[in-house]
């Protein structure tokens, strides 16, 4: 305080300036700017700054040290030109096929354990243990999982196969990038659970009371209250599930390293900048990414925007004009 009044005397500070950092108002204000400067100096820092500076190491050919050549659009054009880019954006369709059957098995299990199931809650953490545990470990689990006569292999001649008619799972082309999905459903359906969980509790039971009463089963609850209900959260889960298809890393550099076919955009982004030291193409690659990232969720949010148009409000509506149909269905 004896510095304000310091600079006040010597005019770089107006008394009301002074006055009014000396009340509640002025104190709070200080205290808000001071909690706020540092998490805003780190986010600009550690986020921004280095994703302005990949953008133009982009537009050069360039290792992380020595000389630095401009090339402008030349990066841009060896990604897209490059048919190991390519495969490798066409495995995402492996990802973003499981990450469809991952939300499936995750809202069916949510709505089944929404309701008094016995061992509900066992269950619930059963398949929600998964997601705690570390990639890099789920991965070295899986690499031994799928060896040729380990657990896998046993578990299957148990039933019935025969194990020279298994695939290596690894291995074979065909199989190994559908493995390498399965784990990823197994480690993050837990994950969307919850959070369907957490959506559907919300929902009004009074709506479930009132359906049953008027002869709606667990399909119409389902379709007419529960999804409508949990609109948003679907759509939230949907854009985590597709981003994340698209920038899949773990399985595959854990598991097999990208060998035989199994090398993702992401995995084959890794390689290039700290293998091969190519950061400008690196760079070009990560920032194409990006933009496709941003694309598929505008075009998601749009799809889901003019496709599931009921607002949460107009749920009882909707269960209403089902109950109606049905009745004329029964009076016939």
């Amino acid at each position: 305080m004896g510095n304000l009044n310091t600079a006040a005397r010597k005019g770089k500070i107006p008394h009301r300036m002074v006055k009014w950092l000396r009340s509640g108002k002025g104190q709070r204000f200080l205290v808000m700017i001071s909690f706020m400067t540092a998490p805003l100096l780190l986010l600009f820092v550690f986020t921004y700054l280095p994703f302005f500076k990949m953008i133009e190491f982009s537009f050069y050919d360039m290792k992380y040290i020595g000389a630095r050549e401009f090339v402008g659009l030349d990066n841009y054009k060896d990604v897209l030109t490059d048919k190991e880019v390519m495969n490798s954006l066409k495995l995402s369709l492996y990802y973003l096929i499981g990450s469809f059957v991952q939300l499936a098995l995750a809202l069916y299990f949510a709505t089944m354990l929404s309701f008094k199931t016995k061992g509900g809650s066992f269950f619930k953490g059963t398949i929600f243990f998964p997601y705690l545990i570390s990639g890099i470990a789920m991965g070295f689990m899986f690499k031994f999982f799928y060896t040729r006569e380990f657990v896998f292999d046993t578990v299957l001649t148990w039933i019935g196969f025969n194990l020279e008619s298994l695939p290596y799972w690894l291995r074979d082309k065909s199989v190994n990038n559908i493995a390498l999905v399965a784990t990823s459903i197994w480690k993050y359906m837990g994950q969307n659970m919850v959070l369907f969980i957490g959506a559907i509790m919300s929902v009004d039971r009074e709506l479930y009371e009132s359906a049953s009463l008027d002869g709606a089963n667990r399909w119409h609850q389902f379709r007419y209250i529960i999804l409508p209900s949990i609109k948003t959260i679907v759509v939230l889960n949907m854009i985590l599930s597709i981003t994340g298809s698209l920038s899949a890393f773990e399985p595959p550099f854990v598991i097999t390293g990208g060998r035989r076919g199994t090398s993702t955009f992401f995995l084959l982004m890794h390689n290039m900048a700290h293998g091969h030291q190519k950061v400008g193409k690196a760079s070009a690659m990560a920032l194409i990414l990006f933009t496709l990232i941003i694309f598929v969720t505008i075009a998601q949010k749009l799809i889901f925007k003019y496709a599931f148009s009921d607002n949460n409000a107009d749920v009882s509506k909707k269960t209403a004009r089902m109950l109606k149909k049905q009745r004329a269905k029964e009076a016939k």
